[in-house]
């Protein structure tokens, strides 16, 4: 039976939960299924990916909207692409309807009722946002389990000019529940808050793992993909990819940076950083650095993954990060903090070295261990490699949520 799925997102393929995103809608539609997506701004020429808008004018006031909803502490109450959304063609009949990031300035959760009576809602989590009063990820406040309100930080991105979290929080507990969400977690740290949200009280959640197409991200020569950067083939390379890549706290670039200066010079060793500002870490760190700039293409990326000999992700709150699986799809260990659902696929000595959350004397000690013994590096890439084909590949991904939609869509029609 074939499936029609409509995905909302953000972006088709900017940033990590747009990427994740478009990798299961192409899986989707490589297992013979019809996958589309509506998306805040588009990307690729992918003719089944549409903007939200429809065009300039009506995401310029979606702009105005989300500058004037911010101010008042009402957050994406109401967004003009929202209406466009309900009366759009691909959602006249779905089979399923997915949602990724909805926060972002282009749709309003005000309609997940409306757009339930239409399909089953499958909400694929990015972030905390979904149980939060405003922010995307809490730290260590623990307000979204008693109803925030009192925010400590109005701030925190997504910000709100007001306090009005309590009535944004119950609000979202409100429309859940009208429209009978079911969740799927792609980290156990991620399912573990869906499991303890009241806003998602009765909701089913399921944990199914990021996947990537192990066409494009697989073990290729390293001296061919040292070439497509121009990185010398006589230095042990490590790698940090981040969408933004420099002054980013969530990510931990200033913990990496703190851990680079424990190191010290090493001269055998490069720095290749991938993401928007990698160009700033140049003299920032004693050791040498090779800036890659932001790279959109899966098979860039997949070559800086190849270029390198292991990867490192410091990120101080993390849900299960293309980094590490993209890596590891390549046969690249890593060296990261034990943080968010990083240790779903980071294991101690199997796969990686896993170190504890902050510890940035940890962190340098096991990139340092990495820079030192490439058996090390070679036995961890080999297990993280075997690791990615069973857990991390597109086709399994798409599979896993095809079961889910096929049970989903016989609870409907019964």
């Amino acid at each position: 039976m074939t499936i029609s799925v409509v995905h909302i997102s953000t972006a088709d393929r900017e940033g990590g939960s747009a990427r994740s995103a478009y990798r299961i809608h192409d899986g989707l539609r490589r297992r013979g299924h019809c996958s589309r997506m509506l998306v805040g701004y588009k990307v690729t020429d992918d003719p089944d990916v549409a903007t939200v808008s429809g065009g300039p004018l009506l995401r310029r006031l979606d702009r105005i909207a989300d500058a004037a909803t911010v101010r008042l502490g009402l957050q994406y109450q109401w967004m003009p692409s929202s209406h466009r959304v309900l009366r759009h063609d691909w959602l006249r009949a779905p089979g399923v309807i997915q949602l990724y990031n909805t926060h972002g300035g282009y749709f309003s959760h005000r309609i997940l009722p409306d757009l339930a009576r239409r399909a089953p809602i499958v909400w694929r989590l990015s972030d905390m946002w979904p149980v939060t009063g405003h922010c995307a990820y809490a730290g260590v406040c623990e307000r979204w389990r008693t109803g925030c309100g009192r925010c400590p930080d109005l701030g925190t991105y997504p910000g709100v000019g007001l306090d009005t979290t309590a009535y944004l929080w119950r609000q979202k507990r409100r429309l859940y529940r009208e429209a009978q969400l079911t969740v799927v977690a792609p980290s156990s740290w991620i399912e573990g808050i869906a499991r303890a949200a009241p806003v998602f009280a009765g909701a089913a959640v399921h944990r199914i793992p990021n996947g990537l197409d192990q066409g494009v991200f697989r073990p290729i020569d390293q001296g061919a993909a040292r070439a497509v950067f121009g990185i010398p083939a006589d230095r042990t390379a490590i790698l940090f990819a981040a969408h933004v890549a420099t002054d980013n706290p969530r990510k931990g670039t200033d913990m990496l940076e703190r851990a680079l200066h424990r190191l010290g010079s090493r001269p055998d060793a490069l720095l290749l950083v991938a993401g928007v500002g990698a160009e700033k870490w140049v003299g920032r760190v004693p050791q040498t650095v090779v800036p890659l700039g932001y790279l959109r293409d899966d098979r860039l990326l997949a070559a800086a993954n190849a270029a390198a000999d292991f990867v490192v992700v410091p990120s101080a709150v993390e849900n299960l990060p293309n980094s590490v699986i993209e890596a590891f799809a390549c046969g690249r260990p890593a060296a990261a903090f034990d943080t968010g659902g990083i240790r779903d696929a980071v294991r101690d000595g199997e796969t990686g070295l896993l170190v504890p959350a902050g510890d940035t004397a940890a962190l340098a000690t096991a990139i340092a261990r990495l820079l030192d013994d490439g058996n090390l590096r070679n036995t961890l890439g080999a297990r993280a490699l075997d690791m990615a084909r069973r857990e991390f590949s597109a086709d399994v991904q798409a599979a896993r949520f095809e079961e889910l939609y096929r049970s989903l869509i016989a609870g409907a029609a019964r």
